[in-house]
């Protein structure tokens, strides 16, 4: 059995100075509550890897846990920047590595498969080699054609959230998958926080919706509202007033401070999280229509 708490799988598998990939499913299924628990640690000096993480990576840089960034955009999707990141960046307290969706993609992917690189077209004649010492150009040896060379990326961790998993780490997910399964594949430790905790025979019953191996995964962890603000497929739709409200908040220093304290510092479980909520702000995200997949028959 993996389940743990929270507290206790980012105090296991995240020490200081960890490389750490999240939000890797785009907008939706962004580990907040994971986030939020290496904020209440202190965790120092983590290089941050994901394609588009919303305000999750703002939230960490403002909390110092921050020395190195590998993405393709930070910032706050609905209003645009982001503070904290913007001010880290312009008085050099954070160094940036610049991706593309697809190069982030592309460097993933070569480490789920154990290789040094994976050839591209993409980003040829583009500033972010400027930028990017892990973007190379190479000859093919068979064409002849100028490519891309995507160094491998192999975080220490991934932190993904789910919408159910069973105690042994397997895990179903749907939705915009993003890049969650080549973080996956490619990192050392998974932690995986859900909303649901279920049998393993739910899991088993539906094997194509996995979206990575429990034998690969390192913890698991019940977390309702563990994706909020950001949707969770399902469960309940994107808290749009949250990150205006951040806009706000996080415009200086002292405000992201007081944010941090509310938000974060005074909240030390699931059910803390959903009391600062309140029953009517998780109303008004609940599902108001469900979409019901198909059936599949697995019958022998």
């Amino acid at each position: 059995m993996k389940l743990l708490t929270l507290s206790e799988a980012i105090a296991r598998f995240v020490p200081d100075g960890s490389a750490v990939a999240l939000g890797l499913a785009q907008e939706t299924m962004i580990p907040f509550a994971a986030g939020h628990e290496l904020i209440r640690q202190r965790k120092r000096d983590l290089t941050l890897i994901g394609p588009i993480s919303d305000i999750l990576f703002d939230q960490l840089i403002g909390a110092g846990c921050v020395r190195k960034i590998r993405a393709a955009w930070v910032g706050n999707v609905i209003t645009g920047s982001s503070y904290n990141f913007r001010q880290a960046v312009e008085s050099g307290g954070i160094e940036m590595e610049d991706h593309s969706n697809l190069t982030l993609a592309m460097a993933l992917r070569a480490g789920a498969m154990g290789v040094p690189f994976m050839p591209t077209r993409t980003a040829l004649g583009s500033d972010l080699y400027k930028t990017n010492p892990t973007l190379k150009t190479i000859t093919c040896p068979f064409t002849g054609d100028t490519l891309t060379a995507v160094a491998a990326i192999n975080p220490d961790v991934a932190l993904i959230h789910v919408q159910r998993a069973d105690e042994n780490g397997n895990a179903h997910a749907w939705g915009n998958f993003g890049i969650t399964r080549e973080a996956c594949l490619a990192s050392r430790h998974i932690i995986v926080t859900a909303e649901e905790i279920v049998a393993p025979e739910v899991i088993n019953s539906d094997p194509n919706r996995v979206i990575t191996p429990g034998f690969r995964v390192s913890a698991v962890v019940h977390a309702p509202w563990g994706g909020h603000p950001s949707p969770v497929p399902g469960y309940y739709n994107r808290d749009h007033p949250a990150f205006m409200d951040y806009q706000q908040s996080s415009r200086t220093s002292e405000l992201f401070a007081g944010w941090q304290a509310r938000w974060v510092d005074g909240v030390r479980s699931s059910q803390d999280y959903q009391a600062l909520l309140g029953p009517a702000r998780k109303e008004e995200l609940s599902l108001k229509t469900h979409v019901w997949s198909e059936a599949v028959d697995y019958g022998y």
